[in-house]
């Protein structure tokens, strides 16, 4: 059993006995509140029907865990190394790559989350890679964009090693994963989020973003204006360190609406039925649709938030997912 799934199996045991706590693994402080179990106990009532979607490798893929991506040298935690777990299949050839980021209000799980779907992805002729990133009880934004940006220059980087054809970069992400991959998407080379974790002399440039429940504009005030209790703060707040009254910048600055413009890469939007994830996203099409650049959306009617880790909802978000990027890169 690989690391990545012992930590895995570890959070999850931890979760059931303790609620948004702080524990520390691997010299780490952890939030264990957003595990796969967490949530399908959280929407079991709503939705009994909903299965929990397990990992399985499908035949002629070959999986690669716990490539170190970055080392980051000297952090309030020590030497601290950046993983992530690589999908690509066996047949040689030059493939498309999607780079995966996993949600938890930026604050909790991790990147086995999104490795079911990967596999499935990858099984349709994709490199796929479940990316690691600090979250808020470790480092506050904007670590996380700096260690994805990372991820991508890495594996642009290595594109031969591993197959990858560095022409045709996605970034796909699901709640907090999807504002992530937005914001990753609409910046670019913005300087100010490259960071210096190795590679920068390679673009972090993705030629397509697929959000998957992930808010753009952090100025809604479904997100802005949660902080009424100095006891209970947002989860945008743990990450920015400060809510919205008190570092309004900061908000707007990771908002991906503020970046939408002429060399956006297209962008597939696959939405719950729940209003609140949506912030931003109607601003940011009619922008997409001002330069001729292509965008796509599918809300799954009477779905919970996190929708796509569980059957029924699992198969057709990942065909979506997969129908966007034969458009963009087949």
């Amino acid at each position: 059993m690989n690391r990545n799934v012992i930590l895995s199996v570890i959070l999850s045991l931890v979760s059931t006995c303790l609620s948004a706590q702080i524990v520390t693994i691997q010299g780490i402080p952890r939030d264990t509140s957003f595990t796969i179990y967490q949530a399908w106990k959280g929407i079991h009532t709503n939705f009994p029907d909903a299965q929990i979607v397990y990992p399985k490798l499908p035949e002629g893929l070959r999986a690669e865990t716990d490539l170190a991506y970055a080392v980051l040298p000297d952090t309030p935690y020590g030497k601290r190394i950046l993983h992530l777990d690589l999908f690509r299949p066996v047949k040689p050839g030059k493939y498309p790559v999607l780079i995966m980021i996993h949600g938890g209000g930026w604050r909790s799980g991790d990147r086995t989350l999104e490795v079911p779907m990967a596999q499935q992805i990858a099984a349709r002729g994709y490199v796929t890679a479940c990316v690691e990133y600090r979250l808020s009880p470790e480092a506050l934004y904007p670590a996380a964009v700096f260690d994805i940006k990372a991820a991508i220059r890495f594996l642009r980087t290595n594109a031969k090693r591993y197959n990858i054809d560095p022409t045709r970069i996605a970034v796909s992400g699901t709640s907090a994963g999807g504002q992530l991959a937005a914001l990753i998407g609409t910046t670019g080379e913005v300087k100010k989020f490259e960071g210096d974790e190795g590679n920068n002399a390679v673009s972090s440039k993705v030629q397509a973003v697929i959000d998957i429940d992930g808010i753009l504009d952090f100025t809604d005030p479904n997100e802005s204006a949660k902080d009424t209790d100095p006891a209970k703060r947002s989860a945008g707040a743990y990450w920015f360190g400060a809510t919205f009254k008190e570092a309004p910048q900061k908000w707007i600055e990771a908002s991906a609406l503020t970046y939408a413009g002429q060399d956006t890469p297209p962008i597939l939007f696959v939405n719950s039925a729940l209003p609140r994830f949506h912030a931003g996203r109607d601003t940011v099409i009619s922008i997409l649709n001002k330069y001729g650049i292509y965008s796509e959306v599918h809300t799954i009617p009477g779905t919970p938030h996190p929708f796509w880790l569980f059957s029924p909802w699992f198969r057709p978000t990942v065909d979506y997912m997969v129908a966007f990027l034969n458009k963009i890169f087949k």
